[in-house]
């Protein structure tokens, strides 16, 4: 995530610096760091906004899980953690899915994948 996918997401969560700092856990010059770029945004920090952008754009009778949008074929589903935990509408947020038929090996490649993806790319999209 870079610093203006980060400030946008901030913008768009209608939150200040130090209310995002609370609601993330770190310190507001934390976040003007990232907003700034004099420091990348963290994995941890990254996920932790996604989620609540994700929870804040939920909308009634929520997407369709992954699996499903994606048409996984029984023993992929069987296989993936979204599936396992019924997590398909935030698939993005679990390391360990099964996208395209692999596994990831870290939350950098799998970003790489999912913000190409139709499961996250519309969060990505908020407010632009």
């Amino acid at each position: 995530m870079d610093n203006d996918e980060f400030s946008h997401l901030r913008l768009w969560l209608k939150k200040t610096q130090e209310e995002l700092g609370q609601l993330l856990g770190i310190s507001v010059q934390a976040v003007r760091s990232y907003e700034q770029g004099w420091r990348p945004v963290p994995v941890h920090v990254e996920r932790h906004l996604l989620f609540l952008v994700s929870r804040r754009s939920a909308a009634p009778g929520s997407p369709k899980p992954c699996w499903i949008v994606k048409d996984c074929p029984q023993a992929v589903r069987n296989a993936c953690p979204a599936w396992e935990f019924q997590t398909g509408e935030i698939c993005w947020f679990i390391t360990g899915t099964h996208c395209h038929g692999t596994v990831q090996s870290d939350w950098a490649e799998k970003m790489q994948l999912c913000r190409q993806c139709e499961m996250l790319r519309p969060l990505l999209q908020l407010g632009k």
